[in-house]
């Protein structure tokens, strides 16, 4: 019982049959994800062999996310959240489609490539937040931790295995066969969407237009430990995300070998995979907020270290840790996030995550970039992972809140 109660706890797939089809839809859908990703790189490089255009991707999937998001979650806020989910997934869908058709018939040109991407984006912009209200409504509250854990494993397991079996398929298949497979995955997620119950917005569905975000935005503001969850995540990752260093501190470590390139991204993978698999050692744990600033500053650390490491195999070793720590820390915070958001404003503080999650990291591996080139690799590293501790003990002494709640659910004001 002992080992049990380490492990991952799947009691949230056999007590409710809704979550488990909303969750093995999802978990399919990303590892097309993943897959399609390295098609679309592949075929823009393929048609322009520019990095330029290559990077323009990135930006076709962000820019919708950061500039609809918050209306997007307004939106969710006012409507049947099911049927609004069901309405971005068939429209991912579609653009998918859209993507095999042309890729096994005829390539389009770059520019039109990317804006079917970005289409697709816009899609997620609101399918995003959407999504994020439905564990709340489909698994009790003690269910909760364990439900994120479990979508946050299906998240690293196609982050670990979808890129590089989306490689291997686009070899065997083309771009084409590698978009319809998507396609496919999406369809799976629709189905599981199709077996939700009425998610209605709440009591008080938000107010249209710019009203909307504006009552989100004071929400965000005025509910310290949600201010305090969503600081911590930018503390982490404006910070110290480290992959922009990554093919820099490959020169230096292992010559610049290209095989070895792709080991950085595995490793943060592992420890992300390791944690979730023995993720009852936090997520039942009676302070979820103080579990998030742990993992926080546990990222920032293995990061320090990562960057003072004097060994290839040692720094991958520290990037281990640092991904098990961002797992402890992203099922963490969402746990704080969804018990104390009350019901009719999940759809817009989900968007709020969202944008966070997209924006941070891309922000973050700038100035890492920028830092790098003004120093070195290692002294990017340590100087973010050191930036990332303070900024996570400055959060922590301003919030006392965020030290001591447990899983409780605020009532809507």
């Amino acid at each position: 019982m002992a080992l049990k109660s380490l492990l991952l706890d799947v009691a949230p797939l056999r007590t409710s049959p809704a979550f488990r089809r909303l969750w093995i839809g999802q978990t399919l859908s990303g590892f097309g994800g993943q897959m399609t990703l390295v098609a679309v790189m592949f075929q823009i490089w393929q048609a322009t062999k520019s990095t330029t255009w290559t990077g323009a991707v990135g930006l076709a999937q962000a820019i919708p996310l950061v500039a609809l998001g918050l209306f997007a979650g307004s939106v969710v806020d006012r409507v049947d959240r099911r049927r609004f989910y069901l309405l971005t997934t068939g429209g991912q869908t579609v653009c998918s489609f859209v993507l095999a058709l042309q890729g096994l018939f005829g390539d389009m040109p770059p520019a039109a490539v990317l804006g079917v991407v970005a289409v697709q984006s816009c899609f997620t912009a609101g399918g995003g937040p959407a999504s994020r209200t439905f564990v709340p409504r489909l698994l009790p509250k003690q269910q909760l931790a364990a439900g994120l854990a479990l979508q946050r494993i299906a998240f690293q397991g196609a982050m670990l295995v979808g890129p590089a079996l989306g490689g291997l398929i686009v070899g065997g298949l083309g771009v084409g066969g590698c978009y319809l497979i998507d396609a496919l995955t999406f369809a799976a997620a629709v189905y599981g969407a199709f077996g939700l119950p009425a998610m209605p917005p709440g009591d008080e569905p938000a107010r249209p237009g710019l009203g909307g975000v504006l009552d989100g935005l004071a929400f965000l503001v005025r509910t310290p430990v949600i201010r305090g969850a969503l600081l911590t995540d930018l503390a982490a990752t404006v910070l110290a995300m480290p992959i922009s260093l990554f093919p820099l501190i490959n020169a230096e470590r292992f010559g610049g070998d290209p095989r070895t390139l792709g080991l950085f991204l595995t490793a943060i993978a592992v420890g992300g995979v390791a944690a979730s698999l023995f993720s009852g050692t936090f997520t039942r744990l009676p302070h979820p907020g103080l579990v998030m600033l742990a993992g926080s500053a546990g990222w920032g650390a293995a990061l320090t270290l990562f960057g003072l490491s004097p060994g290839p195999w040692t720094g991958l070793a520290c990037l281990v840790l640092a991904g098990a720590a961002d797992t402890v820390s992203v099922v963490s915070r969402s746990t704080v996030v969804q018990t104390h958001t009350p019901s009719e404003l999940l759809g817009r503080v989900g968007a709020a995550e969202q944008i966070v999650g997209q924006a941070g990291p891309d922000l973050g591996n700038m100035r890492a970039g920028l830092v790098a080139d003004a120093t070195s690799g290692a002294a990017a590293a340590v100087s973010g992972g050191l930036l990332c501790l303070a900024a996570v003990a400055a959060v922590a002494a301003a919030t006392p809140p965020l030290r001591t709640i447990g899983p409780r659910v605020l009532r809507p004001r």
